[in-house]
């Protein structure tokens, strides 16, 4: 089981790193920032509501890397534990409501360009972070009642 958790958390790790890398890269393969200056790209409100969006996912990845640590100690059935899926609860929630304000964004100023690839994406984000939310509430519920007996 320590094998596997310190793999897991070196997934994690990678996931993040790997998103960090994205977030910063992407913003100038972008069609309307291919040319722009670093000021320009990070100067676009939607940029920057994209990277607001971005720190509930960082901070889920945390509390993921905890709870992996906890389940190696042999310490998940802990407060802490609960707290950490709470918090990785309400974080998939917020990145649920970070995808809707760009959804409507991307709809309402979509000008000449083809909204439909940012919208499936956006789908394909909340769609993720539902399931995180639901499985994160299922085990907090199952730590809940196995703690309370």
């Amino acid at each position: 089981m320590k094998y596997a958790t310190t793999f897991l958390q070196f997934v994690v790790v990678l996931v993040g790193v790997g998103a960090a890398a994205f977030l910063l890269w992407e913003p100038q393969l972008e069609g309307a920032n291919a040319h722009a200056t670093n000021f320009e790209i990070y100067s676009d409100p939607f940029i920057l509501l994209a990277y607001a969006g971005s720190i509930p996912f960082f901070v889920a990845l945390f509390h993921v890397f905890k709870l992996f640590r906890r389940i190696r100690q042999n310490s998940i059935f802990s407060p802490e534990s609960v707290s950490a899926l709470r918090t990785i609860r309400r974080c998939a929630i917020t990145i649920i409501g970070f995808v809707i304000v760009e959804e409507i964004i991307i709809l309402l100023n979509h000008g000449n360009d083809d909204a439909a690839g940012g919208v499936m994406i956006g789908l394909l984000i909340a769609f993720s972070s539902l399931v995180v939310a639901a499985a994160a509430r299922m085990f907090e519920k199952l730590l809940l009642a196995t703690m309370n007996t």
